[in-house]
């Protein structure tokens, strides 16, 4: 106890945090130690359990911060209504590009988490809920009707641009290993997605 009254309030519990989503992203919840967790930021062990009390209370605050992270951007994009379908593709990929760029890890924690206990992770997407009734559903019915688009399902858009996004990320390791492309190139890699991926969906919505 006497660590915590001689510890500066710079906020310790967010350094505390920040490492620990480092860590459970990278391992998951079974191959992380708290030990771990407290080594890598600085302080005790002690000082972890007097902010978190327990390895899966700090676990569950980290998923719930994720899940909000990563899906909070959806709704805004999708239920704008003064963009276009267009605008709103580029302003998806671009956002989520950019966030997976920097999380490389996220795609692969939160696909465990949804494996693992699905009812109990989809209790805690709301947003997903709303998104369900988002403008972009109108203006993609919309554009069926009007003969713009191929008579599709929506799920079938939405699987592939997710699909497009996310498994980059996903194989990441193994594409860097086979191409012995660097950190630095395969991150330029994705970032030339951002023009690419509205293309290539531009080219799929055109073909009967």
């Amino acid at each position: 106890m006497d660590q915590i009254k001689k510890m500066p309030e710079q906020n310790t519990e967010e350094i505390i945090k920040e490492t620990a989503r480092k860590i459970f992203q990278e391992k998951g919840f079974e191959a992380t130690r708290t030990r771990d967790i407290a080594e890598m930021a600085g302080i005790n062990l002690a000082l972890l359990n007097y902010y978190f009390r327990s390895k899966k209370k700090l676990y569950d605050i980290i998923m719930l911060e994720t899940l909000q992270s990563f899906f909070s951007g959806i709704l805004p994009i999708m239920d704008n209504q003064e963009t276009s379908l267009r605008e709103k593709i580029e302003q998806f990929v671009d956002r989520y590009i950019d966030m997976l760029s920097q999380n490389p890890d996220v795609p692969a924690f939160i696909l465990n988490e949804a494996r693992k206990d699905s009812e109990s992770f989809m209790s805690k997407l709301g947003v997903l809920e709303k998104a369900k009734g988002a403008y972009f559903l109108q203006q993609f019915f919309e554009a069926v009707q009007k003969g713009e688009i191929p008579m599709i399902h929506p799920l079938h858009f939405m699987l592939n641009l997710t699909g497009m996004l996310i498994f980059p990320f996903l194989a990441m390791p193994i594409v860097k290993h086979i191409s012995g492309a660097n950190d630095a190139d395969y991150l330029q890699l994705m970032q030339e997605r951002k023009k690419l991926i509205p293309m290539w969906l531009d080219t799929m919505l055109k073909t009967e």
